[in-house]
């Protein structure tokens, strides 16, 4: 890639082309209202694989409940999951909440300047702390997500393989060289627009863009080429079982996922994967004793849920259950409750059991 280098022109066209193109045609957005370390950390934790469309009426109701770090500080972890779910990547409220505490702890409240102690927040990585030192304290330090790669590889027609982290290191360098000398944070989120409305993945509208003079992939003709990524391996499908187990004609139970599974916190229809050799309702008996030590007659099937996580396939098999009287205990969840429908609307779930409340509901009206 050594062979790659900025195309000739880069900083006039910046300076004359690209900010003010970004000044007359930046969305709006609700953390760019209001600037502070806070929403920046906010909206950008918010944004990482997640559409800005998707991300605006979150970020809005989660300022309206946690508008400082002490407010979030403050909250129960099942309102902060709460009001971040079906927005998916759950560890990222996690960390927003835990890293909330660490700043009121041991920063008084406030996001520090020094990148080092950036860095030491829990869920603050390169990008975000990027993303702060630019945004909030103008300091000179490039943004690296998708939208930038994009531009990056097309404005330099760089035909190697982005998955590979030499080549995401190189790609750093060619963004942190295209910010000399400009205002970073205007920069930063000036690229990244481009690459969001304009340099888009599969039709790009070169016509319009501001850098269409010096782009050697908007010249070449096939721009959408760019950039090149290995494929990656087939997602695997799971199968679960899951049960309603009722307790009476409109209460049933529902777990809690212990704080280090994947979807830690959230609550769900127990249940777990299939075993070699199994029968549904066998999966369903198995995993209800291991988790919640109780003993059910598995009845017929409520709804199978499909659902795509970003490393597997979930299909998740529920079915209604009979309790038969043992008391739960939490054996291997953090909690359980007998909930009604009702209940169930001020406790956090996955996308995948939001689908069996609504199922429920409709049976229940």
């Amino acid at each position: 890639m050594n062979r790659h280098r900025l195309p000739p022109g880069h900083r006039s066209h910046i300076e004359h082309s690209l900010l003010p193109w970004f000044r007359n045609h930046a969305r709006s957005m609700p953390w760019r209202d209001h600037r502070t370390p806070y929403t920046i950390w906010v909206s950008e934790t918010m944004l990482q694989q997640t559409r800005v469309e998707t991300v605006i009426p979150y970020f809005q109701r989660w300022m309206r409940a946690f508008p400082t770090v002490e407010a979030l500080a403050e909250a129960d972890q099942e309102q902060v999951l709460k009001l971040w779910e079906g927005l998916g990547y759950y560890a990222r409220a996690r960390n927003l909440h835990d890293g909330a505490r660490q700043v009121v702890a041991e920063f008084s409240g406030e996001l520090p300047q020094d990148p080092r102690k950036l860095l030491s927040i829990k869920g603050i990585g390169p990008y975000t702390l990027a993303a702060i030192m630019s945004l909030a304290f103008a300091e000179p330090y490039a943004v690296l997500d998708g939208n930038v790669e994009r531009v990056l590889t097309r404005l330099c027609a760089i035909d190697e393989d982005i998955r590979k982290s030499v080549v995401k290191d190189k790609l750093r360098r060619l963004a942190k060289r295209l910010l000399a000398d400009h205002p970073p944070g205007e920069f930063n989120e000036a690229v990244m627009e481009l690459g969001a409305t304009i340099c888009t993945p599969s039709s790009p509208q070169c016509g319009s863009c501001p850098l269409r003079t010096i782009c050697r992939a908007g010249k070449s003709g096939t721009p959408q080429i760019y950039p090149y990524k290995s494929k990656k391996a087939p997602i695997p499908t799971i199968q679960v079982g899951a049960g309603v187990v009722w307790k009476s004609a409109d209460t049933f139970l529902v777990a809690r996922r212990n704080q280090k599974e994947m979807l830690g916190g959230l609550w769900e229809f127990p249940g777990g994967k299939l075993e070699e050799g199994e029968t549904i309702p066998e999966c369903i008996q198995r995993e209800l004793e291991e988790e919640l030590g109780i003993q059910v007659e598995v009845g017929p099937e409520l709804m199978t849920v499909r659902h795509t996580y970003s490393h597997f396939h979930l299909r998740m098999a529920v079915h209604h259950c009979r309790w038969l009287g043992d008391p739960p205990r939490a054996i291997d969840c953090a909690d359980f409750r007998w909930v009604t429908l009702a209940d169930c609307r001020k406790l956090p779930f996955s996308r995948a059991d939001l689908k069996v409340l609504v199922e429920l509901g409709e049976i229940c009206q």
